[in-house]
């Protein structure tokens, strides 16, 4: 076995901190790295050695492996870390990384290229009998032999980027009238999104639960599930609030769908981490949809209920040690939500937005973790995901631990970027989530950008508020010496109002 000493986290804000303080636990030294834009960013801060890699935009900076690989060698770093997003998934990086003798704290190259594609992953995983949405073996650039398959397989139809991921390059085609053209749009998104315009087909499942399962497995050979996440709440095809355990899956369903992403693990031999994801129809019939070979967002929900840190038994793994539990000791304790807090306007179509926390403080008290990389005064920055934080609760139950998710977004102060806190409020509060009865199309069912405007009585609070301090303090400043004197500037209570 060997004892990593020194991780370079290749990654920034919320993930490189907590990839970092479970590193510091175990006595571990961290790099970070950062762009320019990231400067003066917690992560940098908090690492025993931090070195700027490149310019503001990712591909100058996060995505420079070269770079990364340089300043390992060049700090006698024993492992990296990638997070997620980045170059988490990509098997020429950890290929090269394991060329330079340094440790990719992930699964084997061979095990991220081969899930990494989602037909070849559906091709590995057929031995094992697990239930596939029905649709192409292989990728198609043929339209009208898209169309035969098709009208085979039924419509409504799915086509989907066979690189993809997020919701690039995939298009529901209602008829096939309409195929041809959703096709395009769908190659050419693919193309530009992951440089592999391959696309396949499958049946469209109108409205399904989103089950993911997380894996761990070690070099011996032992694999084991930590149960399921339900991640049915989405906007464009991206997660914003999961939740552990799944509120409708019986025992029976859970030992069924827990046993099938242990196979696909089984079929491509895999190391460390991961997450195999499923789609749940109305008839809780699951279809095996990808497998994301990383840490996920959404793993703190495990950790809530199952005890485990993570990030620990990935290094764990990636020092060669086993697992030192198996599937029989595992147990579901409690229940667990996260909210992805992100600098989006839920009032205009989830856009992304900018600018600076001029307020920003955490909740606290039992059950509440946050997960960030910010403080108060910091910017959020236009060049990457407009993730804010992580919020997650943990209960004896769900009625608890939704309780606790609404009284911690009731006391997270943010204010100067729009943001999802009023927006997961609705979420929670909402009849259909608390009953357990939605899926994907949550969103586009139930939500209306007026339901979380503030109440008339609130806006009229804040109003006064906000006009009572700029009141006194030009009182206070037409009294001070000149020196001391500000220059008064137009408010921007409007975009900077309290959540």
């Amino acid at each position: 076995m060997i004892k990593i000493k020194k991780i370079l986290v290749a990654n920034r804000g919320e993930i490189a901190l907590r990839v970092m303080r479970s590193a510091r636990e175990m006595g571990i030294k961290t790099v970070a790295i950062y762009s320019e834009a990231d400067r003066t960013a917690l992560h940098v801060q908090y690492a025993d050695e931090a070195v700027c890699i490149g310019g503001p935009k990712s591909s100058d900076s996060y995505l420079r492996g070269d770079k990364i690989l340089k300043i390992c060698q060049d700090l006698h770093v024993d492992a990296i870390h990638p997070g997620y997003g980045f170059l988490s998934e990509n098997a020429g990086f950890a290929q090269a990384a394991q060329a330079a003798g340094i440790i990719f704290i992930g699964p084997t190259p061979e095990a991220i290229e081969l899930m990494g594609s989602k037909l070849a992953a559906k091709a590995a995983v057929a031995q094992y009998n697990i239930p596939m949405v029905p649709g192409t073996e292989e990728a198609i650039t043929d339209v009208e032999a898209a169309k035969e398959i098709a009208q085979t397989v039924g419509f409504p139809i799915l086509i989907k980027a066979s690189a993809g991921g997020g919701g690039k390059g995939m298009r529901v085609v209602l008829d096939v009238a309409s195929l041809e053209e959703q096709m395009q749009v769908a190659v050419s998104e693919a193309t530009s999104a992951f440089g592999d315009g391959s696309v396949f087909i499958e049946k469209y499942i109108a409205s399904p639960r989103h089950i993911e399962i997380q894996v761990l497995g070690d070099v011996h050979g032992n694999i084991v599930h930590l149960f399921e996440r339900e991640c049915s709440i989405q906007r464009r095809h991206q997660k914003v609030i999961e939740e552990a355990p799944s509120s409708i899956l019986t025992p029976e369903l859970r030992a069924q769908m827990g046993q099938s992403a242990v196979d696909v693990a089984k079929a491509c031999h895999y190391i460390g981490a991961g997450t195999v994801e499923f789609l749940l129809d109305e008839n809780k019939n699951f279809y095996f949809l990808e497998m994301n070979t990383r840490l996920q967002v959404e793993h703190p929900v495990t950790e809530q209920i199952t005890g485990l840190d993570l990030v620990k038994e990935q290094i764990k793994i990636a020092e060669g040690q086993p697992l030192t539990f198996i599937q029989e000791n595992l147990k579901i304790y409690g229940h667990a939500l996260e909210l992805r807090v992100y600098a989006e306007d839920p009032q205009n179509n989830f856009l992304p937005d900018i600018g600076t926390l001029s307020t920003y403080k955490r909740p606290q008290g039992l059950g509440v973790r946050v997960d960030d990389g910010f403080e108060q005064g910091q910017d959020i920055p236009i060049y990457y995901d407009p993730m804010i934080a992580k919020l997650i609760t943990f209960g004896a139950d769900r009625p608890e631990a939704i309780s606790k998710m609404i009284r911690a977004i009731e006391e997270y102060q943010i204010t100067g970027v729009e943001n999802t806190l009023a927006f997961g409020k609705f979420v929670l509060q909402h009849p259909a989530f608390i009953a357990g009865d939605f899926d994907t199309k949550f969103i586009e069912k139930y939500y209306q950008p007026e339901q979380i405007q503030l109440p008339a009585d609130e806006v009229s609070s804040t109003i006064a508020a906000v006009l009572g301090a700029w009141l006194y303090e030009t009182t206070k400043l037409k009294t001070a010496p000149p020196e001391y004197q500000m220059p008064v500037t137009t408010s921007n209570w409007k975009k900077n109002r309290l959540l």
